[in-house]
């Protein structure tokens, strides 16, 4: 990249460029990615607000199953791998995991995840997870989405007609990079579980983690990745640093680099829901200035093994950002 910046009317040639409904190419992402951060970042707002209004989703997630991961990516604190003394436990109750699901209704919260650490679900817990879909179908009104990790087509199909609605299964970064975040398995593996899952009727919610030591043209290329699988639900996780993981002495990434990554995004992605999720807290305003930013969607509460932000919380800065919170 040159080190000259873009030029507002640049910017505005290109912004002009999206809002008819044309893809912008690697080249012109990057040229954007010179660009005045706050323009850019007023500009991919409104890329926001013509393709997605001021609707925001919000989402909730619980641990239902915890540590003794078999897969080595090195930001997390579940991996069996690292010694971080994160808490393990096998799959919660039924009972517990439904009672969540009520408290999401409650709070308001349309959409409840179930995420189990582990390659993926053995038969016994992948059975139990059916049966758990099914009674929170029955006595929620939410949606059910669930974090599973690699499955095969006949485990989707067994989920769906118990309820399941939406998978997540993030790329974590651009394929080029993932080797250096993940060695148990890779980026094809993610693609092919991806494409099952939508194969079988199933949404997709996959995004990544900032602040592994990828580049920017890394994280461009990961939402490139995303665009071509036709993914409209992208969580933007921030690393936070887990002390006995590889990557516990990251260096942290500078706001502006986030939110300019966040607005990049927007003009890769202008229709889908970026999703801020882990790593919001470490935000000196939990997240304020990425939706000025072109971001319209949240995981709320605490996350899988860090706390996090309330609902109530949440619901009230975006109101007082003009979003319509249900």
């Amino acid at each position: 990249m040159h080190a000259s910046v873009l030029s507002c009317w640049a910017v505005d040639g290109l912004t002009q460029k999206v809002l008819a409904g044309n893809c912008l190419s690697k080249r012109e992402i990057l040229s954007l990615a010179r660009a005045d951060c706050g323009y850019l970042a007023k500009q991919a707002n409104a890329v926001r607000r013509f393709f997605c209004g001021d609707r925001v989703d919000i989402c909730c997630i619980v641990n239902a199953k915890s540590g003794r991961c078999s897969e080595d990516c090195k930001f997390c604190a579940q991996s069996s791998f690292y010694q971080t003394g994160a808490e393990e436990y096998a799959l919660l109750p039924e009972d517990v995991l439904v009672e969540n699901a009520k408290k999401a209704e409650q709070a308001k919260i349309g959409r409840y995840s179930l995420v189990c650490s582990g390659r993926s679900p053995g038969g016994a817990d992948l059975q139990k997870l059916a049966s758990c879909l099914k009674r929170i179908k029955e006595t929620a009104k939410v949606s059910c989405c669930a974090s599973l990790g690699l499955l095969d087509k006949d485990a989707y199909l067994l989920l769906k007609q118990h309820g399941l609605e939406r998978v997540h299964n993030n790329l974590e970064s651009s394929e080029t990079f993932f080797a250096k975040v993940c060695t148990t398995h890779g980026f094809a593996d993610k693609l092919r579980t991806i494409r099952l899952a939508k194969e079988c009727g199933l949404e997709v919610c996959s995004g990544g983690i900032w602040g592994l030591g990828e580049s920017l043209e890394d994280r461009i290329d990961m939402a490139f990745s995303l665009s071509g699988l036709g993914i409209s639900s992208v969580p933007v996780n921030i690393l936070f640093p887990v002390q006995g993981t590889p990557f516990e002495r990251n260096e942290p990434l500078s706001y502006d680099e986030i939110v300019l990554s966040l607005a990049l995004y927007r003009f890769i992605l202008p229709k889908a829901y970026l999703r801020l999720a882990g790593g919001r807290k470490l935000l000196p305003d939990k997240g304020r200035r990425c939706f000025e930013s072109g971001a319209n969607a949240l995981i709320t509460g605490d996350m899988l093994t860090t706390q996090g932000i309330g609902a109530e919380e949440d619901k009230t800065m975006l109101k007082s950002l003009g979003f319509l919170v249900e």
